[in-house]
Order: structure tokens, then C-alpha cells, then sequence
């Protein structure tokens, strides 16, 4: 018989700071696991968002096409300078080349003696011979019909 007993609450801890000690533990371990679903879910989110990104670039993957088209490059003409844009530089050039051709134009004997006969030559030579026009197709559906023989003699009696 010590004198330990001579307090009655002397070892133990009051009921209500045991009451706040679990109810700590319980907000803390549902502090850490909000943690962690938050955390699945951000990383749920990312590898949807990688998944769906990979879905569209596979659908817009056109290296197959590539054994089967021609090489573009080879085939594209470059661009023509009218086509480029121009800058202040570029524009005084071309309209100083373009002055000294009119000059040269209106110069040239052939086009002081018939203005109008020399530019008809100078574009026949320059520009390509046209082509003619494909006929459309329901011509050829009446030229082919036309061109069949009829098959043997068709009587007008009934």
C-alpha cells in the first residue's frame, strides 16, 4: 500500500484528452488517406490523358501512306517569286526589272509597226498549245449507243 493510491485519477490519463487523442488519430488517418485518393486520382487523370493523346496520334499516323504516295518534295515546283511575299526591297527590284521591260517593249520595232500583232505572236510562242477538253460523259453514252449495230431486222408489225 504505497502512496500512489492516495490520488484517485493520479495514473490516468482523463477521459477527455483520450477522447482527443482518438479523435486526432482518426482525422489523421483521414487526412492520409484524402491524400492518397487524391493522388491516384491525379495520376489515374495523367495516364487517361497520355492514353487518349496515344489513341490520337496513332490516329493521325500517316507513315503508312508514305510507301505508298510519291516523294513530294522531288515533285513540288518551288514557289513562283509572284507568289512569295514581297517586301519593300523586293517590290522596288521587281517594279524597276518590270519598268525596264516596257521600256524594251515599247522600244522594239515589231511593236511600233503593229502593237497589236506583236503581242498575238508573242504569246503564241510563248504560251503552251491548248488542250482540249475531255467530253463529258454522257456524249459518250450517246456516241456508244449511235456507234451499236442493231441487232438483226426489227419488223413494225405487232
Amino acid at each position: 500500500m504505497g502512496l500512489t493510491n492516495l490520488r484517485p485519477d493520479a495514473g490516468k490519463v482523463s477521459r477527455r484528452a483520450l477522447k482527443f487523442e482518438k479523435k486526432k488519430l482518426f482525422y489523421e488517418n483521414v487526412k492520409s488517406v484524402v491524400g492518397s485518393l487524391a493522388a491516384k486520382k491525379t495520376i489515374s487523370k495523367q495516364k487517361k490523358r497520355t492514353r487518349s493523346k496515344q489513341k490520337q496520334l496513332k490516329a493521325y499516323d500517316l507513315s503508312s501512306l508514305t510507301d505508298v504516295l510519291p516523294n513530294v518534295d522531288a515533285q513540288s515546283p518551288q514557289p513562283d517569286a509572284a507568289k512569295r511575299k514581297l517586301n519593300c526591297k523586293s517590290r522596288k527590284k521587281l517594279v524597276e526589272r518590270e519598268n525596264n521591260q516596257l521600256q524594251a517593249v515599247l522600244g522594239h520595232p515589231a511593236f511600233q509597226l503593229d502593237p497589236v500583232s506583236a503581242i498575238q505572236q508573242h504569246l503564241e510562242r510563248t504560251q503552251p498549245p491548248a488542250v482540249n477538253q475531255v467530253k463529258h460523259r454522257k456524249d459518250k453514252k450517246l456516241t456508244m449507243k449511235k456507234q451499236r449495230p442493231s441487232s438483226g431486222k426489227q419488223s413494225m408489225e405487232i
